[in-house]
């Protein structure tokens, strides 16, 4: 099959951009299979659906209104902070509001997930309404950071749209099976919420401009959940030793 040369930079964007929107949209997802545990067995499906929907709504939205946009990032408040000059965009607003959102929310169910293993209580649920506006808000921070990183890689703008539908579609068929994992050990969850307190950290330290590479909470996110993982199958082990 002949591929023309003007094409193999669009396949290698396309693909690359795909890799990297699903890696940014697995916070995105596990806040979402994380707070659709909130509502009745019956709703959580749909909440997932419709929270990586709405993910994608705000993608292409943002996609088409690059100028606004990039029109984010221009500064709009100069603070003094201990003697050290803060110079703010919209976009760093929204990160540090959205990223101070996420911390307090997963700092949050981190406290509630220990208050209710010692209680004999069942949990309290949710209204579908409010998790949706949860999850809406978190949408549009990782879109913004999504859309601002499609931009920098690729230039054409159906290639960023085409990429953006494929890992939100990737993450809709991943989303159940994610969330069954998760919630089926608790130490996974415990580990997924202190990511997200991570992330959280991350759009904080974004927002202010002392930004640190996620790659070093990808390692060490993922250095921990092998060992959980390898925690688990070796109680299984034992378990089944001992019958």
């Amino acid at each position: 099959m002949y591929i023309p040369s003007e094409l193999f930079p669009i396949i290698l964007g396309f693909i690359s951009l795909c890799a990297i929107e699903i890696i940014l949209a697995v916070d995105n997802v596990l806040f979402i299979s994380i707070i659709a545990e909130k509502l009745p067995q019956n709703q959580r499906q749909k909440a997932r659906i419709i929270g990586l929907s709405l993910g994608l709504i705000f993608r292409i939205a943002f996609l088409f209104s690059i100028t606004w946009l990039t029109g984010l990032t221009a500064q709009v408040i100069s603070l003094n902070i201990l003697d050290i000059a803060v110079n703010l965009s919209w976009r760093d607003i929204i990160l540090i509001f959205g990223g101070a959102f996420l911390l307090v929310k997963a700092t949050n169910e981190i406290v509630k997930e220990i208050e209710y293993k010692h209680s004999a209580a069942p949990k309290p649920l949710e209204r579908f309404a409010a998790v949706i506006i949860q999850i809406a808000v978190l949408d549009v921070v990782f879109s913004i950071d999504s859309v601002l990183t499609a931009i920098g890689l690729v230039d054409e703008v159906w290639v960023m749209v085409a990429a953006i539908c494929v890992s939100i579609m990737v993450m809709i068929i991943a989303a159940e099976g994610i969330a069954s994992f998760i919630n089926k050990y608790p130490s996974l969850k415990i580990l997924g919420l202190c990511f997200l307190v991570l992330i959280g950290l991350h759009l904080m330290a974004d927002g202010f401009g002392q930004p640190f590479d996620k790659l070093y909470i990808y390692f060490a996110m993922g250095f921990s959940t092998i060992v959980v993982i390898l925690n688990i199958l070796v109680r299984k082990n034992e378990h089944k030793t001992s019958e």
